[in-house]
């Protein structure tokens, strides 16, 4: 049964005790901070920085690889732009995901459509989603299973968010340069990450009305008035988005030895190495 979002949603409880859980990847982006140099596809078109090489396999399969230990995960749906076909390549006799050609031209557009596609495959509105950056391949099995113990019972659903530990300053631009205007206090300061787990109805209705506006499904669900749960996540949860993040995502997967990657996708195990220049697939 499909159940679309309801017209105004404004409820405080649970819409229900059982709740089933679905993961959404977005997976449409283009990446351009990150693949400056990076590796190239057809054409001589740098990949998106989900699909470059981070210790010997595309970014995002390690990602991929996190969730596929998610036992109570009824499916996670990758979506791509329309016309990318990296996955054919990369799917074939795995079933821990499936790919769907329903990114938009925004985070909130792909995330969207991905919602109403879950629907169409049976997914309910009060369904769980956890939606995650492609780009964050560090999350662990542990810290996705986390978020769904700290989230299933609650009445709005949370995030994964890592407590600020720098001091945090503000700044004015002029013509002595960029300086200190100010010093803030960060006792309340949390950095959001992902995953964020919400019920589908809700989420979707939060996504049509505020989508535009919304840096992540938190702050839509943030704009409807709602107040969700912030789950301690951790610094290595971080989303590759620079050249550098590259070498160092490369350095931690090494350090674990990214065994959950090889034993879900096989292969071989890559060095701790920055992304290679100019290399044509």
């Amino acid at each position: 049964m499909t159940i679309d979002a309801p017209a105004a949603f404004t409820s405080t409880v649970p819409l229900g005790a059982a709740g089933r859980f679905w993961a959404v990847l977005p997976c449409a982006g283009v990446g351009a901070r990150a693949v400056a140099g990076g590796v190239a596809g057809a054409g001589g078109v740098p990949l998106p920085k989900q699909y470059q090489p981070v210790a010997g396999h595309p970014l995002v399969m390690h990602t991929l690889a996190a969730f596929a230990g998610v036992g109570r995960l009824l499916g996670t749906l990758v979506a791509v732009a329309p016309g990318d076909s990296f996955f054919d390549s990369h799917v074939h006799g795995l079933t821990t995901f499936f790919v769907l050609p329903c990114g938009g031209a925004t985070r909130a557009d792909t995330v969207r459509a991905s919602l109403r596609a879950l629907q169409e495959r049976g997914a309910e509105g009060d369904d769980w989603v956890l939606v995650h950056d492609a780009a964050r391949c560090l999350v662990t099995t542990a810290q996705i299973d986390a978020l769904i113990d700290a989230c299933a019972g609650d009445a709005v659903g949370g995030l994964l968010a890592h407590k600020l530990a720098d001091t945090l300053k503000t700044a004015t631009d002029g013509l002595g340069g960029v300086r200190v205007a100010g010093t803030v206090d960060r006792s309340d300061k949390w950095l959001a990450q992902t995953p964020q787990m919400f019920r589908l109805a809700p989420l979707l209705q939060a996504l049509e009305q505020f989508g535009a506006q919304a840096t992540d499904e938190a702050s839509a669900m943030e704009a409807m008035g709602l107040h969700p749960r912030l789950v301690p996540g951790g610094a290595q949860n971080f989303k590759v988005t620079y050249p550098d993040d590259f070498a160092l995502a490369a350095a931690v997967l090494a350090q674990r030895m990214h065994g959950a990657t090889l034993e879900r996708f096989g292969g071989q195990r890559g060095e701790a190495s920055a992304v290679p220049a100019r290399t044509i697939f």
